[in-house]
């Protein structure tokens, strides 16, 4: 009885020596290596295109108003219920605006 509940679980787990485990772990291992090669990912240069926007003479004036909120709110200067989060909107719009055409024509 015992014999036929080995065979019914071997039918569904692989069963293989330790020998054959140690001769495919290096084989294994020079494979994955090569994928992960194959799979680095090239630099983000969304960000830096971004900040630039940033810095740019368009969306400077943006840039400092909402960092100059920011500041206020942080040291509890603005109004009550005061987030910025008109400033960041219309900065963002102005940097994603900017960096769009860029980004898409490096993308190319």
């Amino acid at each position: 009885m015992s014999s036929s509940i080995s065979s019914f679980f071997s039918s569904f787990i692989s069963t293989t020596t330790r020998a054959d485990a140690e001769e495919s772990a290096p084989v294994e291992a020079e494979a994955s290596a090569v994928e992960e090669a194959e799979e680095e990912e090239p630099e983000d240069i969304h960000p830096t295109l971004r900040d630039e926007c940033k810095a740019s003479t368009k969306c400077a004036a943006l840039t400092k108003h909402f960092e100059h909120c920011h500041e206020k709110v942080e040291a509890g200067e603005g109004f009550k219920g005061e987030d910025c989060v008109e400033e960041l909107f219309h900065m963002m719009h102005c940097v994603d605006e900017c960096a769009g055409p860029k980004l898409f024509t490096k993308l190319r």
